[in-house]
């Protein structure tokens, strides 16, 4: 097998004061190097995704003289635990005691950290080693001065718990004290460090860490976006164009300037289209608080021009992916010949699945506040991609980039909405408006709801030949939504590369014959990054599909699956048409069947697959590849007349390694209680242009009552800690709506192809 390739170099930077605030004699440890200022020039790379998808940033590992450790993080902490997990890296290697272990965020700066985008489930994945790394690298210089102040071999001294002992005399010395000399010290080179055993380490893959900043988040000290402050701070709401690409035609602000605490208002113009993370333009209320702010805003009198959208409709739209899924489109993968095979099948089965809009909808709505001082901009926001949010101020305001400082509150929730900073260059804007006061823009969750970045709708069409036997040999499948590349350039009108590469293009099936097309789909809405993004329609057709297809065979619709997948087999992404394979290398990250067969066996015998059921339940399966790592859900369904009760729900993760298992297992509860929402009740559906849902009463989330009642989760072959780790964050949602939807097919006999699912299994 092969091993990861990891070419960041160890730096001491202790004499370069790069990390303010930490006092003389510090040792500090950087790893890792900046992005090439050329690759930042184009704004797609050849794979399709924006560039900056695979960046190395540094990271800064820091010893002070009383022995406190000091990590930064890189990247965002939004509850999936990123801060703990880095953490617990860096003391296993140091040999550290956690607890005097403390985070700190990192401010935007590329040059300094590289890429610090939050997404893609990766910042484990790409960061383990470096981060081990570092702490061995700190580790070492430790005990090389211990080893020189006592005058022994350094063979003969061995870090323990924040100390370092001579393992002959048993003499020991804290870390603290060994840091400023530590610090004079040249860095061992990488090929020389010698990492951890994995059996001996005591905070990776362990299941009693807790959270660094648990106690701060439930006594509510933390700080999130929302909760940020500045003296004078004004506070401002925005009212946005109901229409995508619509204006302001007029405005007449008199009444709201009449309500108590209300300054003035402030127009923000529209974006040109494409309109990337730019705001949506409209008319910001400045008040002394939030709720004179948005007495203001309702006090507006604005006449919208609605631009070239004002006729988007659902039920419209829908009809015309319809119609084009139908037809004929451009080939995107292409194996052995349908059109040969097809006429021959003894049986054909065709099928059509329609997924709507999503919100991602975090609790802690978009929030941000920026100063402007000095010709200088400071900005609090709760951002997923703060390097993007520096460069996007710097430019809008007409201020340097190396100006304008970005500090990166907790997020409550991102999902993918706060990788775009648009309501953080609203505040900005804002802000110079008013001379630069401090001003923080917010926004509510029917701001959230009628003005964001919508997670694509889609119409995937599958047809299938199915020989004497009942097994396929043929395949078609149609994908047709709009894509996220609307936002950066021309409308393409067709999924990039990285879209394609979520489910669709790398189906593992042993299928000889087997032909992927995408028809052009115009996008009427700015389409943003979901969780799990184009996963989640490609999981839930071809899953559903499956087990339509052993239904028609007579067949057990788990054992069909399987033999489906075929047996135990490496596959290389790039020779079944997929270019990107979630940033990585195909090399180190083929796609292994054995796998994805293990983690559906393994949710199929958790959950007691082939139990006999009562009337009214059912259970259903599905498994799916996405972000370099497999997720399989088996669910128990129950139907007690109107109402769908879930009593139970298994989910199967093969991640590779684990670092934090406890946070694996949060994940995967949290993408099946967010699944089972998209499934059976979430959709955002338009009409003359404008989002129909409001807030959570009609964008309806996962309730308690609706949630599935037991949840497990099995964690599959935790491997070797020498191979790639796989993604954690996003890849347990794609499964779940299938899997719901094929047991309520198993309870009903209600095949369900449209989400959401709401009450379409009610006789």
């Amino acid at each position: 097998m092969n091993r990861p390739v990891d070419p960041m170099p160890l730096a001491n930077v202790s004499r370069r004061a790069l990390l303010q605030g930490l006092a003389a004699g510090s040792l500090v440890i950087a790893v890792g190097l900046p992005m090439p200022a050329e690759a930042q020039e184009n704004k797609f790379g050849a794979d399709g995704m924006p560039n900056g998808w695979r960046d190395d940033p540094r990271l800064f590992v820091a010893i002070a003289p009383d022995g406190a450790v000091t990590v930064t993080c890189h990247r965002q902490e939004m509850g999936q635990g990123v801060r703990t997990s880095v953490a617990m890296v860096v003391a296993d290697e140091l040999e550290a005691d956690l607890a005097r272990v403390r985070v700190v965020q990192a401010d935007a700066d590329e040059a300094r950290y590289g890429n610090q985008d939050t997404d893609g489930s990766r910042s484990l994945r790409h960061f383990f080693r470096p981060l081990r790394r570092a702490g061995a690298g700190a580790r070492v210089m430790l005990e090389q001065a211990a080893a020189a102040s006592w005058g022994v071999p350094a063979a003969e001294v061995r870090a323990e718990n924040h100390l370092v002992r001579h393992v002959p005399s048993g003499r020991t010395i804290a870390f603290g004290e060994l840091a400023a000399a530590a610090a004079a010290l040249p860095v061992p080179a990488r090929e020389t460090l010698r990492l951890k055993d994995p059996k001996t380490f005591r905070y990776i893959g362990r299941d009693t860490i807790g959270l660094v900043d648990n106690r701060d988040i439930t006594t509510g000290r933390a700080v999130y976006g929302i909760d940020a402050r500045a003296e004078g701070m004004l506070y401002a709401v925005v009212a946005r164009p109901p229409v995508f690409g619509g204006k302001v035609r007029s405005v007449d602000d008199s009444e709201a300037l009449k309500v108590p605490g209300v300054i003035r208002t402030v127009r923000i113009d529209p974006p040109p289209i494409p309109s990337e993370f730019q705001p949506l333009g409209g008319v910001a209320v400045v008040a002394r608080n939030t709720w004179a702010a948005m007495k203001g805003r309702e006090a507006l009198k604005i006449e919208w021009d609605d631009g070239p959208h004002a006729g988007y409709s659902s039920d419209a739209y829908r009809a015309e992916l319809e119609a084009g899924a139908r037809r004929p489109a451009k080939v995107v993968r292409t194996q052995g010949d349908i059109d040969e095979a097809m006429p021959k099948a003894a049986r054909r089965v065709e099928a059509e699945y329609y997924i709507p809009h999503l919100a991602q909808s975090p609790l802690e709505p978009p929030a941000a506040l920026v100063q402007i001082r000095g010709g200088k901009c400071e900005a609090w926001a709760c951002v997923q991609a703060p390097q993007a949010t520096r460069t996007r101020l710097a430019e809008r305001l007409k201020i340097p980039e190396a100006d304008v400082t970005v500090h990166v509150t907790l997020l409550g929730g991102g999902f993918g909405r706060k990788s775009k900073p648009d309501f953080v260059l609203e505040a900005g804007l804002v802000s110079q408006a008013m001379d630069g006061a401090p001003v923080k823009v917010t926004w509510t969750r029917e701001d959230d709801l009628h003005h964001g970045y919508y997670h694509t709708v889609s119409v995937e069409r599958l047809e299938a030949g199915l020989d004497a036997a009942g097994k396929p040999v043929a395949w078609l499948h149609r994908s047709a939504a709009p894509t996220i590349g609307s936002i950066f350039a021309e409308d393409p009108k067709q999924e990039l590369p990285f879209e394609l590469g979520m489910g669709l293009v790398n189906t593992p099936f042993a299928i000889p014959n087997l032909r992927i097309e995408n028809p052009e789909a115009q996008a009427h809405v700015r389409i943003g990054w979901f969780r799990s993004v184009s996963n989640v329609p490609h999981a839930f057709a071809i899953q559903s599909f499956v087990a339509e297809l052993a239904h028609a065979a007579g067949r057990d619709p788990k054992d069909y699956l399987l033999e489906l997948i075929g047996p135990a087999r490496i596959l290389s992404p790039t020779d079944i048409g997929d270019a990107w394979n979630h940033g990585e290398d195909p090399q180190l990250y083929p796609i292994d069947t054995g796998r994805l067969r293990r983690v559906v066996e393994a949710a199929a015998d958790g959950i007691g697959w082939g139990r006999t059921m009562p009337k009214g339940s059912g259970l259903g399966i599905a498994g799916h590849y996405s972000f370099v790592s497999y997720v399989a859900v088996a669910a128990e369904v129950q139907v007690d007349g109107p109402r769908l009760i879930i009593p139970r729900v298994d989910i199967a993760i093969d991640c590779g390694p684990h670092v934090n298992p406890d946070r694996i297992r949060s994940q995967m509860e949290g993408a099946v209680i967010m699944g089972a929402g998209l499934a059976t009740s979430a959709e955002i559906t338009f009409k003359d242009g404008r989002a129909q849902q409001n807030n959570f009463d009609t964008y309806e989330l996962t309730r308690i009552d609706s949630a599935p009642r037991d949840i497990r989760v099995h964690l599959v072959g935790a491997g070797d800690y020498g191979q790639p780790l796989g993604g954690v964050g996003e890849p347990g949602v794609p499964p779940v709506a299938p899997a719901l939807a094929n047991a309520l097919f198993a309870a009903t006999g209600k095949r369900i192809r449209t989400l959401p699912i709401r009450d379409q299994f009610v006789a």
